[in-house]
């Protein structure tokens, strides 16, 4: 069995390694090809193994970090200073064949940064951007980009987004991916000259297979297996979808943990519908990929 090796910046997120410690543990009970570096404070890694009972040892390393990079931090203050730091040196390793990727919930615009100076970019891309897949109605996939590496973008930003997006989606489709713009209305006349322009780009081209625009009520219907835009319109895309899953997934949890009549009922009739309706929380979602980049990286959410 290959062994897979993953650089965790283990100081990244909102919670650091009160998170990221035991989801490292959890991740190596689940699959014994994984092996896990543990980069960060030594004392506060080791402190939460031991709540845990778990002790380093040669699935799970522990290397110890003098820095943490901020989520507040500029990226090019991150860039400068990330000598040390836990996120670039999850980075290092992936960029000196010692780990297979690197995870990290840190500074977006940091990580975004040190990737893609320690990395390097696939020749004729331009800049990364981040991709994540999204449910639809009908228990398939939609992948989106970018979420937020970059918070404008110019039509051959977004053209090489579409290339990306295509190629990775079919190689899980297996089969030429649908791939749109999302736009504000589906009509050609809609949209800014960003848009336009990419539109124009990918109707000439032969290797996507472009279906057109796409509005964001359609986005889990899938029309498109990949729906293309800028940074600053993913990212808000995005946690707007996740913030309308969980007050969904909350509201019929309250309405099920009522003590009334109609609660009782409702958990007696609806009790495996709840349960299907759990696949939308984004808690039970990957997090979302650097593409563009010589190597792997993922970005998990902050709340991690």
């Amino acid at each position: 069995m290959q062994t897979i090796t993953v650089a965790l910046d283990a100081m990244g997120g909102d919670f650091g390694p009160r998170v990221t410690v035991p989801a490292a543990v959890q991740a190596l009970s689940y699959f014994p090809e994984l092996k896990v570096i543990l980069i960060g404070d030594r004392t506060s890694i080791t402190s939460q193994l031991s709540s845990l009972g778990i002790q380093a040892n040669s699935r799970l390393v522990v290397e110890h970090s003098d820095r943490t990079i901020s989520n507040s931090e500029k990226p090019s203050l991150a860039l400068r200073n990330s000598s040390g730091s836990s996120m670039g040196m999850a980075i290092d390793h992936v960029a000196n064949n010692t780990a297979d990727a690197c995870v990290s919930g840190g500074n977006t615009g940091a990580l975004m940064a040190l990737s893609r100076f320690r990395l390097k970019l696939l020749p004729g891309i331009e800049r990364p951007a981040l991709i994540s897949a999204l449910p639809t109605a009908s228990g398939g996939k939609t992948w989106m980009l970018d979420l937020g590496a970059n918070v404008s973008s110019d039509a051959d930003s977004l053209f090489q987004f579409a290339v990306m997006g295509s190629a990775l989606a079919e190689q899980y489709l297996e089969r030429p991916a649908k791939v749109a713009i999302l736009n504000i209305g589906a009509e050609e006349i809609k949209g800014n000259d960003l848009v336009k322009r990419c539109s124009e780009m990918l109707s000439q081209t032969k290797s996507v297979n472009f279906t057109g625009y796409i509005e964001g009520n359609q986005l889990l219907t899938d029309n498109a297996d990949v729906v293309v835009c800028d940074g600053f319109v993913g990212n808000v895309c995005l946690k707007t979808c996740e913030g309308t899953a969980q007050l969904f997934i909350e509201k019929l949890r309250a309405y099920f943990a009522s003590s009334s009549i109609k609660g009782w009922i409702a958990r007696k009739l609806f009790s495996g519908l709840f349960d299907e309706l759990k696949t939308l929380n984004p808690d039970q979602y990957n997090g979302a990929s650097l593409l563009g980049l010589r190597g792997i990286v993922i970005k998990k959410s902050r709340k991690c």
